[in-house]
């Protein structure tokens, strides 16, 4: 089990540090993350704008 939450980051956002905290929470390179979240969102037709919205909603800040 792990000891960190999935929370926002405080340090690495844009917007509201979702793909910030993912990114720490997996020890993945946030900026990569981001990327994938844009191209992932244009191809869905903007799910991915929804879907941040939702994890906005969600997710503790750190």
């Amino acid at each position: 089990m792990r000891k960190n939450r999935l929370t926002r980051s405080r340090q690495n956002k844009w917007i509201a540090g979702i793909c910030g905290g993912i990114a720490e929470y997996f020890g993945w390179d946030a900026e990569l993350l981001r990327l994938i979240w844009v191209v992932l969102t244009i191809g869905t037709a903007f799910c991915g704008g929804i879907v941040y919205l939702v994890l906005w909603l969600i997710m503790p800040q750190d």
